[in-house]
């Protein structure tokens, strides 16, 4: 059987990953997948939160102080890689993403052999809901238009961080996710981008994706800081500036 973890990241997210668990703890998944809490660094009693779950299958790992999305997501794949899973699930820890979907986005990696599978908004109808900034909307449409011209492939999401991917992909000399330049937003779209432009089988599914109510906090993205770090990877990749 192939084994799976499903692992949310998150930071300062006390109310809105309590919510997060709760959905996955109803869920189809529930019993069937692992799950794992990555907490970077926070402070807000998210920690004792995700504590308190412990007892029931919710396992955590927490950063001594914040180190980045990205960080976050390198120790989530060397949790995975070290206790002999095969595929992982980053979801969102901020409750954007519906836990129900997870079985749709393993699907095409159970069944048709896909390496990769990313979770999209834009595929095939409109999924967002909530109140997503028009900024926002205007972004992940952008970015997912700069994926397809560098790594060579038409993709309709690439922002969305609702995602699958065999965890054999990075025997793959040429997947260096040590780089420290990829601690933030940048490592995301590195992976997709070197997935597609290797040649490995990607594969994008409906999802959707939910944003709460502003008082709660869209993003904790910087603006400008964090656009580049989430476009970065384009361009240095595309252009060859790094590997």
């Amino acid at each position: 059987m192939t084994k799976i973890l499903v692992s949310p990241v998150a930071y300062n997210e006390k109310v809105k990953l309590k919510n997060v668990i709760e959905r996955f703890l109803k869920s189809p998944g529930y019993g069937q997948f692992d799950y794992l809490i990555v907490d970077d660094g926070s402070d807000d009693g998210t920690t004792e939160m995700i504590q308190s779950y412990a007892g029931r299958g919710v396992g955590t790992i927490k950063h001594a102080r914040r180190s980045g999305v990205g960080a976050a997501i390198r120790t989530a794949i060397r949790h995975a890689r070290k206790e002999g899973y095969d595929v992982l699930v980053i979801m969102a820890g901020n409750d954007k993403d519906n836990p129900d979907e997870i079985p749709a986005l393993l699907r095409p990696i159970l069944e048709d052999g896909c390496d990769f599978v990313q979770g999209s908004r834009y595929k095939g109808k409109v999924g967002t809901g909530g109140d997503m900034p028009l900024y926002r909307k205007f972004a992940t449409r952008l970015h997912p238009v700069l994926m397809s011209f560098f790594a060579g492939a038409r993709v309709t999401d690439s922002t969305n961080g609702f995602r699958a991917f065999r965890l054999s992909l990075l025997n793959d000399r040429r997947i260096n996710i040590e780089q420290d330049w990829l601690d933030t937003y940048e490592l995301e779209p590195y992976m997709m981008f070197k997935t597609i432009r290797l040649g490995y089988k990607f594969a994008e599914v409906f999802v959707t994706k939910i944003y709460p109510p502003k008082k709660l906090g869209y993003t904790k993205m910087q603006p400008f800081v964090g656009w580049w770090s989430i476009l970065k990877p384009l361009f240095y990749l595309g252009l060859g500036i790094r590997k």
